[in-house]
């Protein structure tokens, strides 16, 4: 699973104006996915320069295991929880190509493409170096043309020792170099419409400081924070506080969850009602959900809402209430 501990391996601000509507039946990208009633509004609609700003209610989000093969599996999501997402989330390894098609669909269905580049195979050290930015400078100017905003974040989870540009793999100067190397390649070639999201894993006992690994706001738009309820006694001040409090020592930027999920339980509801109280309360931007089912408790848990109707029915109340709120 992408961020759970036992896991494998600037712009200004700019104003975006705000509208909704129903998802098209047919994105510009060709693939079909049904329209479903909704209960979050789309996503704003933005120049090409713009980067995303908080919105009034926060943006709801999803990860599904076959993005950015298919848009089935969120097609899916949106049937059984009503819930039009505004972001979808998908994971790219190292030399894969900007996913136009996916993104052209997921706009097509009022949502903004929050792409995890993932730096499987090269050094930080080299990639600050410049070896790789052939391939990041194509990347850059595919999100370029696209012409809308999207989400990217490097290097998720850094402060993790899981992943190879982790903690322990790698050092906190490192991971500096090659974030800010990354960046100044899409700027200079133009990429303006990116929001750049600086990802952390949920700090526990054994996580390394949070300023160690940051690159600076004037290289960062948003900043992510990946973290789950694995256990029934989990709240969102336990699993996320220690997190934001840290955070809001060093940035005012905004904060956004990117992935999250609920495990089943007897507290399953009220965790889900939790968790989205605590986005609102705290001024969270949004959340992304990792709508995957696996099997390896107590870290890899089902987190799948269809195949719970208590976090189903309680994840589609949270965001009604958050809709009219």
């Amino acid at each position: 699973m992408r961020s759970l501990r036992l896991a494998i391996a600037a712009a200004v601000i700019a104003g975006i104006t705000a509208c909704s509507g129903q998802p098209l039946a047919e994105s510009p990208g060709g693939q079909d996915v049904p329209p479903a009633q909704t209960v979050v509004p789309a996503a704003p609609v933005v120049s090409a320069t713009a980067t995303m700003t908080v919105p009034p209610s926060p943006l709801v989000g999803v990860y599904e295991g076959d993005a950015p093969s298919s848009y089935a599996g969120i097609a899916e999501f949106t049937q059984a929880t009503g819930v039009q997402p505004r972001v979808v989330l998908y994971y790219s390894g190292w030399n894969d190509p900007f996913q136009e098609k996916f993104a052209a669909t997921a706009y097509g269905h009022g949502a903004t493409t929050f792409v995890q580049l993932e730096p499987t195979g090269p050094t930080l050290a080299s990639i600050a170096e410049g070896d790789s930015d052939p391939y990041l400078a194509e990347f850059a100017n595919k999100v370029r043309e696209f012409g809308h905003p999207v989400l990217l974040s490097f290097a998720h989870e850094m402060n993790g020792n899981w992943y190879s540009w982790g903690t322990g793999n790698a050092t906190p100067a490192q991971f500096i170099a090659a974030w800010r190397h990354v960046v100044q390649v899409f700027r200079s070639q133009g990429a303006d419409n990116v929001t750049w999201v600086w990802t952390v894993n949920a700090v526990n006992p054994d996580s390394a400081p949070l300023l160690e690994w940051w690159p600076g706001s004037q290289w960062v738009n948003w900043v992510g924070v990946d973290g789950y309820f694995y256990f029934p006694s989990d709240t969102f001040a336990s699993v996320f506080g220690t997190t934001l409090t840290e955070i809001r020592t060093f940035t005012h930027d905004p904060v956004f969850i990117g992935e999250t999920a609920v495990g089943p339980g007897s507290e399953t509801a009220s965790q889900v009602a939790g968790l989205f109280a605590g986005v609102k309360a705290d001024h969270v931007a949004g959340l992304v959900w990792f709508d995957q089912a696996q099997d390896d408790p107590p870290y890899h848990l089902d987190w799948h809402l269809a195949n719970d109707p208590t976090a189903l029915a309680a994840f589609r109340a949270a965001v009604r209430r958050y809709d009219h709120a």
